[in-house]
């Protein structure tokens, strides 16, 4: 009489009996629905950096509420579309690019101003066309320019005007 050996000892014959057992245990239920729970907080933390990104890069609020609505209908996807088609920049670093622009433009529209009448000048004017004012200095003797702060012509030794004259408009010191 041959004796043969049981060769699993289970109550079943399924050989993936404890798989199974596990997919239907309360633990995989629970590991199941702690899973949704973090993709339900990663999908609403996205639609909520959306939105805070949003507005610090979009100045139309009805753009704002099409990227947050995005975000909320389409999961993970519509935070995704909102990364690729977004500003580049912040509304804040713009106005700060814009405001150094117009100083960098007002610093360099300054040198062709006239400072008394605003007229245009060109740099190498003496004086203002529009209003006669005396924009550099110039040697009495030689007309060459002078800067103000030199105390005589290094063309000709002259001394510079005084501080009367340098404020006097050409006709004033013409008469």
């Amino acid at each position: 009489m041959p004796t043969t050996l049981p060769l699993a000892a289970t109550d079943s014959d399924n050989p993936l009996g404890g798989v199974s057992d596990f997919f239907d245990s309360s633990t995989f239920h629970a590991i199941v629905l702690l899973v949704l729970f973090f993709v339900g907080v990663l999908w609403l933390a996205l639609v909520f950096w959306t939105y805070k990104d949003a507005k610090r890069r979009v100045d139309d609020p009805v753009l704002v509420g099409v990227s947050i609505v995005t975000a909320l209908v389409f999961p993970f996807v519509g935070a995704l579309v909102y990364t690729i088609l977004r500003p580049p920049e912040y509304l804040d670093d713009v106005r700060e690019r814009e405001l150094e622009i117009r100083a960098m433009e007002r610093r360099l529209g300054e040198e062709g101003m006239c400072p008394g009448c605003g007229g245009d000048v060109e740099p190498d004017f003496i004086a203002c066309p529009h209003c006669a004012r005396r924009l550099k200095l110039t040697c009495q003797r030689c007309r060459s320019p002078l800067k103000p702060e030199w105390r005589l012509c290094p063309f000709c030794e002259a001394p510079t005007p005084t501080p009367q004259q340098r404020t006097m408009t050409l006709y004033e010191t013409q008469s």
